[in-house]
């Protein structure tokens, strides 16, 4: 995973002020890889391992496409988005996942992901369309529906060697545990979130450059009408594909150039890591001054009193 012996560098740090007086402190990692896991520069630890959680989901939709279940149930860029997506639980988002399941002709009752609460409907959760990409493809393959979440099921170990070919690691060295929405998720080295990205961006496997089509073509399916990916991709028109993570994790692609920017808060902090992306995305020059702008008012500005600040630059090794 490394360009040069050395992997790590200072941490940035994002500062909370209050009317320009520091609250609260978050130290934060970054790491930029290219497609071939080379670390071209970091901030913190390239290896620092931390669950992938939400920012697999790109990967975890490879199977749909890999299978031919996009083309068996005829499902669109749009479906392929939202089962890329942590989603708001909006009726536009809600119906797009049951659009996956009636076409699959699965009953929305097989869903194991968890009823949000306050809510009526799996429908509603925000992984449900992750969940509905992975019946759709046990559906198709005639694999059983009801232990889809089971690690040693089918659909996962497909998602699971997917993702061990893209880092070419064996298979047994992975560590899984469950996500809160129940899928395996796994044990990951910033540096192989930045590399995974780097390639989902490439534009050199049509799988992905199909998912990276949906995601950024649709940036609505993929969070919401204000969520931070959603505003990245929709303002950068293409040129970025990004999901976050749950605990302070956010991946970024450049499309097209095979690089890709993992980032972790180490305390897990939202507000952090889309500070944290948007410093990094000025300083490698993959946002331009408005969008920059735009951005900090959405997400470091955090009121009339508060607003955040990040500390620190990447390293270039």
């Amino acid at each position: 995973m490394t360009r040069g012996k050395r992997t790590q560098a200072a941490e940035l740090e994002v500062r909370l002020l209050r009317e320009g007086i520091i609250e609260s402190r978050h130290q934060v990692q970054a790491v930029v890889c290219d497609d071939r896991g080379r670390v071209l520069s970091v901030a913190g630890n390239s290896e620092t391992a931390t669950f992938v959680r939400s920012a697999l989901k790109p990967f975890q939709a490879l199977s749909v496409i890999a299978t031919g279940t996009l083309e068996r149930y005829e499902l669109s860029d749009r479906d392929l988005a939202i089962i890329c997506s942590s989603h708001q639980g909006t009726i536009e988002q809600v119906r797009q996942v049951f659009n996956i399941l009636w076409r699959s002709d699965i009953d929305a009752s097989i869903l194991q992901c968890p009823i949000p609460e306050g809510k009526s409907s799996r429908l509603q959760y925000n992984c449900s369309g992750k969940h509905a990409g992975m019946l759709a493809v046990c559906q198709q393959r005639h694999w059983p529906l009801n232990t889809y979440l089971q690690h040693n099921h089918p659909v996962q170990q497909l998602i699971f060697g997917k993702v061990a070919e893209l880092l070419k690691m064996p298979a047994a060295e992975f560590i899984h545990a469950h996500d809160d929405c129940g899928a395996p998720t796994y044990l990951l080295q910033l540096g192989q979130m930045a590399a995974l990205y780097a390639q989902l961006a490439s534009g050199q496997n049509l799988d992905m450059e199909r998912i990276v089509r949906a995601m950024t073509h649709h940036p609505t399916m993929v969070a919401g009408t204000g969520e931070f990916d959603t505003e990245l991709m929709r303002l950068t028109e293409g040129e970025l594909v990004s999901k976050a993570g749950a605990e302070g994790v956010q991946c970024i692609g450049r499309t097209g150039e095979g690089m890709g920017i993992a980032i972790k808060v180490m305390d897990g902090a939202k507000r952090a890591k889309y500070a944290v992306a948007i410093h990094v995305l000025q300083q490698m020059g993959w946002i331009d001054p408005s969008v920059a702008e735009i951005l900090t008012e959405s997400f470091m500005t955090l009121g009339k009193f508060k607003r955040l600040e990040v500390i620190g630059e990447l390293s270039i090794l």
